[in-house]
Parts: C-alpha cells; structure tokens; sequence
C-alpha cells in the first residue's frame, strides 16, 4: 500500500517480455541504491510501479528472479569484455596499441554502462556468496585471456629481461579493475581518456620514449 492508503498507480500493461526486462532493471536499481539486503519482491515492485502479484506473475520468486539477473548482467559483461580484448593478434599489429585501445574499450563500457560493472567492481555490502563464485570465476577467465596478450606483447615489442607474462597479466588486470572503479566513483575526474592516454604514455616511456 503506498503512503496515506493511496492506491498504487496504474501501470500500463507490457508485453511479456518487457515486464521481464523492466523489473529486472528495476531489481538492479534496488541494488544500486540499498545493496542485496534491501531487495524484496515489494521494493522492486514498487521501484518498477507495478504490484507484488505482476512479478509473481513473471518469477517463481527472488531466487529465480535475481538468478536471471545474474546471468543477463554476467552476459552483458562478458560481451563487453570480448569486446574490448582482441580474440585474434596479428603480426603486424601494434602491440602497445592493442592494449591502449582494449583499456579505452573497456573503461568506455564502464563508463556507458555503470549499473553493469558497479556490482562487479564495488560490490555492495551483503553481495550474496553465488556472485562473488561468479564474479570470481569470470575474473580467472578474462585473467586467462590477458596473460595471452601479455605473453604476445613481450616477445613482439620486448621488455625488461626477466619479466613474468603472468604476473604481467595479473597486474594488468588489477590495474584495469583499477581504473574501472576510478570510472565509477568519479567520471569526472578520471575519464577513460585520461586513464587510457596514461597507459600510452607509460608504456612510451617503458619503450625508451620510442614509441608513440
């Protein structure tokens, strides 16, 4: 019931599948503004201006509804990811830009996408163990993907002698989940320009000042 006994609005009837994505936007909201802890059936419901039976109607229950949220935010990330990572690495490309463009990439979809990463990368307080496993289990993923790239990049352009692919690849990513949390906490300040020309500049000045 909402406040003063009102009747709660109506709300214009949606095909199916609609409903579907609106309440799971809705449920992502709840998140964002009350962390896992405050996500009932009711506060998404009302975040989405519809009754508890219309979701009831859609979902079997929370369970079933935050597990496909779950899914749909991990496949949203992962295409954004693969999207920033090149599957396929030529020889006659830039090593140096292959990982400037893949950090603009990625931190761009940060950035246009926050209520797909916030969860990911500043989990909210009470994030519930089965998301953390799956956070966890795409991060090795992704991992595995960066530390080919790495491996490629050091015998193409060459570096410090010694230097291990995987603990390369290890800080990569810690830098990039890095900048990703930059993105969010405050986009004005850190842009994934600024953060991807700081990565060329590095790697510049890693080079000797010889590539640009």
């Amino acid at each position: 019931m909402t406040p003063a006994g009102r009747r709660r609005p109506y709300a214009p009837r949606l095909p199916r599948e609609q409903r579907r994505e609106q309440l799971l936007d809705a449920a992502m909201t709840v998140i964002a503004e009350q962390g896992y802890r405050g996500v009932t059936i009711e506060a998404i419901a009302q975040q989405a201006g519809v009754t508890r039976p219309v979701v009831y109607n859609l979902f079997d229950g929370l369970a079933a509804l935050l597990g496909e949220l779950l899914g749909r935010q991990e496949q949203r990330a992962l295409r954004q990811l693969a999207e920033a990572v090149p599957g396929e690495l030529g020889d006659g490309v830039d090593p140096d830009r292959v990982v400037v463009d893949g950090i603009r990439a990625f931190l761009g979809a940060v950035a246009a996408d926050p209520d797909t990463w916030r969860p990911i990368l500043l989990p909210p307080e009470g994030t519930p163990r089965v998301v953390r496993a799956r956070v966890a289990r795409n991060r090795m993923v992704v991992l595995a993907r960066v530390q080919s790239i790495a491996a490629w990049a050091l015998e193409r352009r060459g570096g410090p002698p010694g230097v291990d692919p995987e603990l390369l690849a290890r800080t990569m990513l810690i830098a990039g989940e890095e900048g990703g949390r930059l993105v969010l906490s405050d986009p004005e300040r850190f842009t994934p320009q600024r953060l991807s020309s700081f990565a060329a500049s590095l790697l510049a000045g890693l080079a000797g000042g010889s590539r640009r």
